[in-house]
C-alpha cells in the first residue's frame, strides 16, 4: 500500500505547483505560502479526527515530538524558497531543481537511516542528476543572467536542501505515531514559521490586494498540498525513504504536463531530454 500512497503524493504534489504559481500573481509568495498553509493544517487536522489519531498524542515521545518539529521547520524553509522561486521563474524551471533533492536524500538516508547505496541508485543518482543539468537554462551565460536578475535558481536550490532535510527528519519523527498526527503537527510548526516571515519581511499590509480568484487558487493548492503530504508520510511510515522519495519527485510529470495545458510552458529539445533522464532514474529506483 505505500506504493500507492506514494504515487499519490507524486500526483497531488504535482498540481499544488501550478496552482499555486496562478495564486501568487498579485501577491507576495510568503503571503501565499502562510495563507496556502492554513488550509493545509485544517485538512491535516481533520483527518486525525477522522482516522482517530488523536487518541496517540499523549504517547509522543520527547526524542519523536523533537525530529517533527525539526522536519515542520525545514519543511516551512523549503516552502518559502520554493514558492519564492515559483513566483520569480518558470515552473517548468523551478520545479526540476526542487526534484533533485532525490540525491541528497538518498545520500542521507545511506548516511543517516543505514539505507542500501547499491551501483543501481548510484546510476540512478547520475541520471537524475544529468537530468536536472540539462533542464537548466541553455547557456552558462544566461544562467548567470537569469540567476542575478530574478534570483530564482538561489530560491530553487535551498528548497531541494531544505526537502531533503524534511525527509530524513520526517522518517525518523513519523516512526512511532500515527503519520496523519505527525503530518498535522509539522504543519502547526511550518504555520507559525510561515506567518513569522510574513509580519518580519512587513508583507502583512498586502493582504489587502488580494482578489477571490487569487484565494480560490491558493486555497485549492493549499488542500492538494494537504492531500500530498497525507499520502507521503503515510508512505514514508512503511516504506523506505530511499523510494518513496523519488516516487513522490515523478511529481515532475504532472508539473511539466500541466503548467504546459495551463500556463503554456513549454519544453525545448534539451530540456525534453533531460526530463526524460530525470524520469527515467527515478523510475529505476522503483525496482
Amino acid at each position: 500500500m505505500w506504493l500507492l500512497f506514494a504515487c499519490g503524493s507524486a500526483l497531488f504534489a504535482g498540481v499544488t505547483a501550478v496552482l499555486a504559481k496562478i495564486g501568487m500573481q498579485h501577491i507576495n509568495s510568503t503571503i501565499a505560502t502562510a495563507l496556502r498553509t492554513i488550509i493545509v493544517l485544517l485538512f491535516s487536522w481533520l483527518m486525525v479526527l477522522l482516522t482517530g489519531a488523536f487518541s496517540g498524542i499523549g504517547s509522543i515521545s520527547g526524542k519523536t515530538l523533537v525530529f517533527l518539529l525539526l522536519s515542520g521547520c525545514a519543511t516551512g524553509a523549503s516552502w518559502l524558497c520554493y514558492f519564492k522561486a515559483l513566483q520569480l521563474g518558470d515552473v517548468s524551471q523551478v520545479a526540476p531543481i526542487d526534484k533533485s533533492s532525490t540525491i541528497l536524500t538518498m545520500l542521507l538516508a545511506f548516511l543517516l537511516l543505514g539505507e542500501s547505496l547499491t551501483w543501481l541508485k548510484l546510476c540512478c543518482m547520475l541520471l537524475i542528476g544529468a537530468g536536472t543539468f540539462l533542464m537548466l537554462p541553455k547557456h552558462s551565460g544566461d544562467l548567470k543572467t537569469v540567476s542575478s536578475k530574478k534570483g530564482w535558481l538561489f530560491y530553487a536550490i535551498l528548497s531541494a536542501v531544505f526537502a531533503s532535510l524534511t525527509s530524513i527528519l520526517g522518517k525518523v519523527g513519523i516512526q512511532d505515531i500515527d503519520s496523519n498526527l505527525g503530518t498535522a503537527i509539522r504543519t502547526c510548526v511550518v504555520l507559525v514559521m510561515a506567518w513569522v516571515m510574513v509580519f518580519v519581511t512587513g508583507q502583512q499590509h498586502s493582504m489587502h490586494g488580494l482578489n477571490r480568484k487569487d484565494l480560490l487558487f491558493l486555497g485549492l493548492s493549499g488542500l492538494t498540498t494537504g492531500l500530498s503530504w497525507l499520502c507521503y508520510y503515510r508512505a514514508l511510515q512503511d516504506g523506505p525513504a530511499s523510494v518513496v522519495v523519488p516516487i513522490d519527485k515523478l511529481s515532475i510529470l504532472v508539473t511539466v504536463a500541466f503548467s504546459g495545458l495551463v500556463l503554456k510552458e513549454r519544453l525545448d529539445r534539451r530540456s525534453g531530454t533531460g526530463l526524460v533522464l530525470l524520469t527515467a532514474g527515478t523510475l529505476l529506483l522503483v525496482l
